[in-house]
């Protein structure tokens, strides 16, 4: 999917107050400049004269009519995840190129981000015949940047020259024992693949996996590996097909454990539409996965199904992923992309902004941009927000979950 980009600044100067006494049913919640508090209690009944009905879900819910960016507080735990200090500023931007679409992964020892663009979308510039681009910012360069000046910058990013073996990277995450590892989707009759790619020229790379018992994957999606071991979770969506750059399907949507100690593969969640972002709590009891049903590529969007957060419990024993419940659904676009906070906060990118839940599914508040934000990481100088056409940093309080493995 492609968004336009949201280029004014969001600059949100907190001046935090004391809501030990307010709730979600506290109208009068003081909230920082920059922010605004959508109570529930006042959006329940709008009444049949109401003209406003978001009846396609690519639309935003903004009630207030604020200009984006900016922050949308529903809840006031919301304070604790942005704190004192906040700013949304966009740190690189290239209209008409969707270079900054999923994979991102924070490297600390390069203090650098890498990322890939969009496959299989219009402002990706691939399909059957091309592949997609990972690219990488360094965040010494940004926060150096950002310190000159009170607007956005546009520091230059760097692509990667990877070898041919890596095609069409949609997810990623690391570092793995010190490599970036990344999910391909493959490309024409290439195989979909899990790969390792040294962070630093030359960018070797070696393949850990690209099929199942001689059956190549439909086209692979996201990645995460369940903390305290290296064993690797992954999605398998058919949206290589959807988006033209891949055959016909041959597999069910399913999402797969791979042990690369053994080199065992095997299903643990099946029964999506289509599968996608994938995410760990921190004591890895609970597995999130990301269902984006609603877009079906060449199909079209039906709203009637998923754009919903499914939660399940990780058997200590198996690792299979036990008594699937819903954790959230996504009222804009598809909740793709998906992190956890130290706090146990749920972040997905969907239709208008990147969402926040709390760790009961409670929507506790948006990074609203107007403009679809498939995914995000945590660095130390905040929470990297990729928007297609811009990348976004959010200076907020909230830190992530640690993803490496040694």
């Amino acid at each position: 999917m492609t968004a336009s980009t949201a280029g004014a600044i969001l600059t949100v100067a907190l001046v935090l107050v004391s809501c030990a006494k307010a709730s979600t049913g506290n109208s009068n919640l003081a909230v920082p400049p920059g922010a605004v508090y959508v109570d529930p209690l006042m959006y329940n009944v709008l009444g049949q004269n109401y003209t406003e009905w978001r009846n396609l879900s690519t639309v935003g819910f903004n009630p207030t009519n604020t200009t984006p960016p900016f922050i949308q507080v529903f809840d006031p735990s919301f304070l604790d995840v942005i704190g004192s200090s906040a700013t949304i500023r966009s740190i690189a931007s290239n209209p008409g190129f969707a270079f900054a679409h999923e994979a991102p992964i924070y490297v600390p020892d390069l203090n650098a981000v890498f990322f890939t663009s969009n496959d299989g979308g219009p402002l990706g510039y691939n399909g059957w015949y091309n592949n997609s681009v990972v690219s990488m910012i360094n965040m010494t360069e940004v926060d150096m940047a950002l310190a000159s000046t009170t607007g956005n910058v546009n520091i230059q990013v760097q692509t990667l020259n990877l070898p041919y073996t890596v095609q069409m990277v949609n997810g990623g995450t690391g570092p793995y024992k010190g490599d970036l590892l990344l999910i391909t989707s493959g490309r024409a009759l290439l195989p979909p693949s899990i790969v390792r790619v040294n962070p630093s020229p030359p960018y070797n790379a070696t393949v850990l996996l690209d099929n199942l018992l001689g059956r190549q994957f439909n086209s692979l999606n996201d990645i995460k590996i369940l903390p305290g071991t290296d064993i690797m979770f992954f999605t398998d969506p058919t949206y290589g097909w959807m988006n033209g750059f891949r055959p016909e399907p041959m597999l069910p949507s399913q999402v797969y454990r791979f042990d690369p100690s053994t080199g065992q593969v095997r299903v643990v969640a099946d029964q999506f539409v289509h599968p996608n972002g994938i995410a760990f709590s921190a004591d890895g009891k609970f597995a999130f996965v990301t269902d984006t049903g609603v877009s079906g590529g060449f199909l079209g969007t039906n709203q009637t199904f998923p754009a919903t957060i499914y939660q399940f419990d990780v058997d200590p024993q198996t690792q299979t992923f036990a008594n699937r419940r819903v954790f959230a659904y996504s009222d804009s676009g598809v909740p793709d992309g998906i992190q956890l906070d130290t706090m146990g906060n749920v972040y997905s990118g969907c239709g208008e902004a990147t969402h926040v839940w709390n760790a009961e599914g409670t929507l506790i508040g948006k990074f609203y941009l107007n403009s679809t934000t498939a995914q995000m990481i945590f660095t130390k100088s905040g929470l990297v927000i990729l928007d297609e056409e811009a990348v976004y940093l959010a200076n907020i309080q909230a830190q992530g979950l640690d993803l490496i493995t040694l």
